[in-house]
C-alpha cells in the first residue's frame, strides 16, 4: 500500500514555522486502527487523511494518540496540499468533517477557512488553577476547552503549566490568552490529554478566540499570534455562527509512505 504523504508548515510563510501537519491523500478509508498507527509513526501534533469525492474530499485528523473533531492547522494544510499537488488551478475546496462541511478560498497570498464559532461561556476556574498553570488567570471561560484569560502579552509568553495536571482536567486542551502588544491577540494552547503538550498553532482554538475578542475589542476583523516557540500568524474574522481564520503555508516533505502486511 502507497500513500502519498506530504508535510505542511501552516499558520506561516516560511518552513520551520507555524505548525506542521501530514497530510495523507487515501483512495479509500483504511480502517481506525491504522490510520491511528500512521499519525502515531508520523509523531505530528496533527495528521489529516483525505478521501476524494465529486466535489469535495472526506477529512479526518488524528493525533499521535485520538481522532478529534476539529483542526484548523490539518485544514489549512490539507487545503495548501490540494492546491499546490492535486488542482493548481483551483480556488476553493470543501471537506465534509465531523464537524460539518468545511470550506477554504484562496485570497491572494492567504487561505481562508470557513469555521464553526464556538462562544465561550463564563465558568469557574478549578481550584488550583494557579498550579496548574503558574499564575492565575484573570477569567476563566469554556466551550470544548478552557480559556483563561490573562492582563497582558508578558504573561501569556512566561507561563510554564503543570502538563500532568492540565492532563488532568476535564476539557480537550485548554488556551491560555491576552491583549497583544502587535497584534489585536495573543494566545497558546495545551491539550497533553490528546498527547500534544503545546501545539504550535491552533485553529480550533481561534473559533473560541474569535468571539470572545470580538465583542471584547468591538471589533469584526482581527491579527492573532500564537506565541509557542515555532509561532504563528493568523487573520480572522467573526460572522456570528462562523468564523473565518485566514493564514500561510509552507511545504516542507512531501514523499510516499509505502506499507506491507497488515500489522
Amino acid at each position: 500500500m502507497n500513500i502519498k504523504y506530504h508535510v505542511i508548515d501552516a499558520f506561516s510563510d516560511r518552513v520551520f514555522g507555524g505548525n506542521p501537519a501530514g497530510v495523507c491523500f487515501l483512495d479509500n478509508w483504511l480502517e481506525d486502527l491504522m490510520l491511528r498507527r500512521i499519525a502515531a509513526e508520523n509523531n505530528l501534533s496533527e495528521t489529516a487523511f483525505l478521501v476524494q469525492k465529486a466535489n469535495h474530499y472526506e477529512l479526518r485528523w488524528f493525533t499521535p494518540g485520538m481522532e478529534i473533531d476539529l483542526c484548523g492547522h490539518a485544514t489549512l494544510a490539507s487545503a495548501y496540499a490540494v492546491f499546490e499537488y492535486m488542482d493548481k488551478k483551483g480556488e476553493r475546496v470543501e471537506f465534509e468533517t465531523k464537524s460539518g462541511r468545511l470550506r477554504v478560498e484562496r485570497q491572494k497570498d492567504l487561505l481562508v477557512m470557513d469555521f464553526p464559532s464556538r462562544r465561550p461561556v463564563p465558568c469557574a476556574p478549578p481550584s488550583n488553577i494557579a498550579e496548574i498553570l503558574g499564575m492565575r488567570p484573570a477569567l476563566t471561560l469554556k466551550s470544548r476547552d478552557l480559556l483563561a484569560v490573562y492582563e497582558d502579552e508578558r504573561q501569556i509568553r512566561g507561563l510554564s503549566p503543570d502538563i500532568g495536571k492540565l492532563a488532568a482536567l476535564d476539557f480537550l486542551g485548554v488556551i491560555v490568552t491576552a491583549k497583544g502588544e502587535r497584534s489585536d491577540f495573543v494566545s497558546r494552547f495545551f491539550a497533553p490529554r490528546a498527547g500534544i503538550p503545546e501545539d504550535p498553532v491552533t485553529g480550533s482554538a481561534h473559533c473560541t478566540l474569535v468571539p470572545y475578542w470580538s465583542q471584547r475589542l468591538a471589533k469584526k476583523k482581527l491579527h492573532s499570534l500564537q506565541l509557542s516557540e515555532r509561532g504563528g500568524e493568523l487573520f480572522c474574522e467573526d460572522k456570528g455562527e462562523r468564523v473565518t481564520i485566514g493564514g500561510r503555508a509552507a511545504a516542507y516533505l512531501s514523499g510516499t509512505i509505502r506499507i506491507g502486511e497488515k500489522p
